[in-house]
């Protein structure tokens, strides 16, 4: 049996009963946990390592405010190619829908920048306090210098890593070495060091002070994940049925025989829990699904010699109707989570075959306004526009470009351009006809542009000429 002092469970009453209590998760291990462990470091390995990531002479995955272009590996976005914006909102909404209406809120436990920032800030805090019994009495400590060193050497790495944390986020903005080179040079920019320092502190703020407030009264998610919920949701659940009633006994005791249920009581549950709440009351809104109280619960059956599951992942009308794993999972696939995969894998797929086909060349013609047409030296009708190219691949791009729609129509002067790689450029073209060519007024025209080495390229743009 685990036995638990007094003094401790006063503590654990206050910190279920009492919203403003400091909560002191405690450490856990078990598979779960490990999961949890395993989903910080690749989500940080990703985030803290692929700004470094080199690709095509600059960064791998770079948003260039400044000159508008978006780099992710190698697809280059301009501000035209704004639609994908909206459609990654589009498919974000959907995978939010449909992952919370099946698994429930194991984004929350496992990858949610909140808990992986807590879980990293909570590993410093516990090697430089101790565990929570260690820590719950250095906080109710007075004043010592032996206090004040290990809360100034928490906060400072709690400090460093938040300004890494801020420094890296920028650095996905401005290339992330030019940013180094410019803290180490005292030259970076006013706005660059307002984000660094902003987004900063706000890492250190919420995971080392608001956390489970966040997830508790702040996060939008948890305010109205319930909606997307149903009775086949994936929950941690604890069943009841099986755990009431509760109440201590001897290891070797028959509960069934002294009318309990296999829950002893020890509370460990609540004291790994890192929002504080108490799973045995049921289904909550701060509950995070991180499924601490299961390695811990599970850690304490083993103990006791009682079947593992008194907490587990699982679903209200499973834990209700005793389903089994394969009808859990049969009743994920139902109408609401088929039509959210559905509309999510169709837009998807439109999404990757329109990037596939995505023509890597942008044309805008535009006609000049000042002067609708004039007449050359030699009797030509002549119209002036400005045509401006976009090359949205990486490579120099050379462009050859045709003019059709009137009889004899042609371009007056060079009739091929080059671009660099990723770049952008204006010109002004001539384009004239043969005097009675057309009757007068305006007349529809087309350009044509083709990549001199690519003819699959190849963009054409409607424009109107002007006879007199």
């Amino acid at each position: 049996m685990v036995k638990q002092s007094p003094a401790r469970r006063v503590i654990e009453i206050k910190a279920v009963t009492d919203p403003n209590a400091k909560v002191y998760p405690r450490s856990i291990s078990g598979l779960f946990q490990n999961w949890r462990i395993a989903f910080v470091w690749l989500t940080q390995a990703i985030f803290y390592g692929l700004c470094w990531l080199p690709w095509n002479g600059r960064q791998a995955v770079l948003f260039d405010l400044e000159l508008r272009r978006f780099y992710i590996f190698d697809l280059v976005l301009w501000p035209q190619d704004t639609i994908y914006l909206a459609i990654l909102l589009l498919l974000s909404a959907l995978a939010l829908f449909l992952f919370t209406a099946v698994a429930g809120r194991l984004w929350c436990g496992y990858t949610c920048p909140q808990t992986v920032y807590t879980e990293i800030f909570l590993w410093v805090e516990k090697w430089i306090e101790g565990d929570r019994p260690r820590r719950i009495k250095l906080d109710a400590a007075p004043s010592s210098p032996q206090k004040l060193a290990k809360k100034t050497l928490k906060h400072a790495i709690w400090l460093l890593i938040s300004l890494w944390t801020g420094l890296t986020f920028v650095g996905y903005f401005t290339p992330i070495r030019e940013l180094l080179g410019s803290i180490g040079l005292a030259t970076i920019g006013a706005w660059e060091l307002f984000w660094v320092l902003f987004y900063g502190l706000a890492t250190y703020g919420m995971a080392g002070f608001l956390r489970e407030h966040m997830c508790k009264y702040i996060c939008p998610y948890a305010q109205f994940q319930f909606v997307m919920f149903d009775r086949d949701t994936l929950i941690i659940a604890y069943d009841a049925e099986r755990g009431e009633a509760r109440g201590s006994r001897p290891k070797k005791a028959d509960p069934r025989a002294a009318g309990l249920g296999d829950c002893i009581d020890c509370g460990i549950c609540v004291q790994v829990c890192p929002t504080g709440i108490d799973i045995r009351d049921g289904l909550q809104l701060e509950c995070i699904g991180c499924a601490a109280c299961i390695d811990a619960c599970d850690q304490v059956m083993d103990k006791m010699h009682y079947p593992r599951g008194l907490i587990r992942y699982s679903t209200e009308n499973a834990v209700e109707n005793h389903f089994t794993q394969p009808q859990i999972v049969r009743r994920a696939f139902r109408l609401r989570t088929m039509l959210y995969l559905a509309a999510f894998l169709i837009l998807s797929g439109l999404t990757a075959w329109s990037l596939a086909t995505k023509m890597p060349l942008k044309v805008g013609v535009q006609k000049e306004r000042a002067v609708l047409y004039r007449e050359s030296d030699d009797g030509a009708i002549e119209n002036t526009f400005q045509m401006h190219l976009t090359n949205a691949s990486e490579q120099d791009r050379r462009y050859r470009i045709e003019v059709a729609g009137i009889a004899g129509i042609r371009l007056h002067g060079a009739d091929t351009v080059s671009v660099p790689g990723a770049a952008m450029q204006d010109l002004a073209l001539t384009v004239e006809v043969d005097p009675g060519a057309a009757p007068s007024g305006s007349h529809p025209i087309t350009f044509a542009i083709t990549d001199a080495n690519d003819p699959t390229t190849r963009v054409e743009q409607k424009a109107s000429f002007w006879m007199p």
